[in-house]
């Protein structure tokens, strides 16, 4: 068997053993072993993992995830979840559809100090679902809004799978931070007006709710204030050189406890959870990244990634339908893997042929989680929908997935966009003086 087979079989057991549902970075690391092994030799196989194991978990730059793992933990802890659903609550509810609104706004705000999809779905949909459906809103538009605005946590930084990206690619993470800010406010506007464009066509699937006074609304502000001053105060920090992704990490767990002492709302308990949540999170992420590491020394020594950049460098087609093909490509296999499983098995491939055809790596990092966005809500896998099937066990998943149908339209418009205009991914990173 050629190296180029084994690469390929390699790839096709892998996905096996990820539908057997082993853990994603020990299924990794074995099938990049025994590959290894088979094409250099056994001892140069355990060699490698140990050596790859020892690097990642020894890495600096990986320090900036728990740091910012913790802080989203700590935020969670504090109550910022429902501070900021109540403030979207109170400003948007006598509209229609105006708590599918809060929910667009409540996502964003936590996914810029969370950085997990399943945590954003799960923490807002605890809040945001029972409300929605005290309000008589449709089973399908509540439970579907909370799990594609949930999705907004791995594009708003700080983003888990930008620092997987950044890591696997040797991309600068603090830019990959600031390419998300558009995007994911670009990706925000577009839920938000697909909900008015629902209630616009069926007003009784979202009825209005009570309205609120101007003091109300004053005092509702202050839920946004404590994560607008959280979110700019890392990302600035990144922006203008003030401190590096690990630094900005470390300052944003200062500042959400300060948050939480001052506001009287993070317990002992509270903060004794956020550290046991955040190693959790912490650990499965390290084991993805140091296994990816391991199967992406054996996809590179197979010579897959060369083979494919000049078989598709020799395609007669113009760049961008280059690009097309591989969105599809992570399109459909978000629709059966994990979202970090799909890129750590996929970057080490795809990335070569990117950089031959001449596309920003920023840009494209961003591409790659808008189009984990849709993975994570697309059946039949869609982690997102399972999270928010916990959360509402009454509904069935036949309903969730119905209601998700126009906020997927929603996400592939933002990728036609970020295709046709990258400058909003790219604009912000050129400007960082750093």
């Amino acid at each position: 068997m050629d190296n180029i087979t084994l690469g390929i079989v390699g790839v096709v057991v892998l996905i096996i053993i990820f539908l057997l549902r082993m853990p994603v970075g020990f299924a990794m690391a074995f099938v990049g072993l025994i590959g290894f092994s088979i094409v250099v030799t056994p001892a140069a196989g355990m060699n490698l993992v140990a050596r790859d194991f020892f690097d990642i978990f020894s890495s600096y730059s990986l320090t900036v995830i728990p740091m910012f793992t913790l802080m989203g933990c700590i935020a969670s802890e504090s109550g910022m979840s429902r501070r900021l659903y109540d403030a979207g609550y109170v400003l948007f509810s006598k509209f229609p559809g105006g708590l599918a609104l809060a929910t667009v706004i409540g996502c964003a705000g936590f996914a810029a100090i969370n950085g997990s999809t399943s945590a954003t779905a799960a923490a807002m949909g605890k809040v945001c679902i029972p409300e929605m459906k005290r309000y008589k809103y449709d089973d399908s538009i509540a439970t579907g809004i909370v799990a594609a605005a949930g999705t907004l946590g791995i594009m708003i930084p700080p983003s888990t799978i930008f620092i997987v990206y950044g890591i696997l690619t040797e991309q600068s993470i603090g830019k990959l931070f600031i390419a998300g800010v558009l995007p994911g406010l670009l990706i925000a506007v577009l839920l938000m007006a697909a909900v008015a464009i629902i209630c616009t066509r069926n007003p009784r699937m979202a009825p209005a709710g009570e309205a609120s006074t101007f003091k109300e609304k004053m005092e509702a502000l202050t839920g946004i204030i404590e994560m607008l001053f959280l979110f700019c105060f890392v990302i600035l920090g990144l922006f203008f050189g003030w401190f590096s992704p690990t630094q900005a990490g470390a300052a944003g767990v200062g500042g959400a406890i300060l948050i939480g002492l001052i506001t009287r709302t993070l317990t002992w308990a509270g903060f004794i959870n956020a550290l046991k949540d955040s190693v959790r999170v912490t650990c499965f992420v390290m084991i993805i990244v140091a296994g990816a590491t391991v199967f992406g020394h054996f996809i590179a020594i197979t010579t897959i990634p060369m083979m494919l950049t000049d078989w598709v460098s020799a395609l007669p087609l113009p760049p961008v339908a280059i690009m097309g093909i591989v969105i599809i490509i992570y399109m459909i296999g978000g629709c059966f893997m994990d979202s970090l499983a799909l890129i750590t098995l996929t970057i080490p491939i795809f990335y070569p042929v990117v950089l031959a055809m001449g596309f920003d790596p920023i840009w494209f990092g961003v591409i790659i989680v808008l189009v984990t966005e849709i993975g994570v809500i697309t059946p039949p896998v869609g982690l997102n929908v399972y999270v928010i099937k916990g959360i509402a066990p009454d509904v069935q998943l036949e309903t969730i997935f119905k209601g998700i149908a126009p906020f997927l339209a929603a996400l592939a418009v933002g990728a036609i966009i970020l295709l046709a205009f990258p400058q909003i991914a790219t604009f912000l990173p050129s400007l960082a003086t750093y």
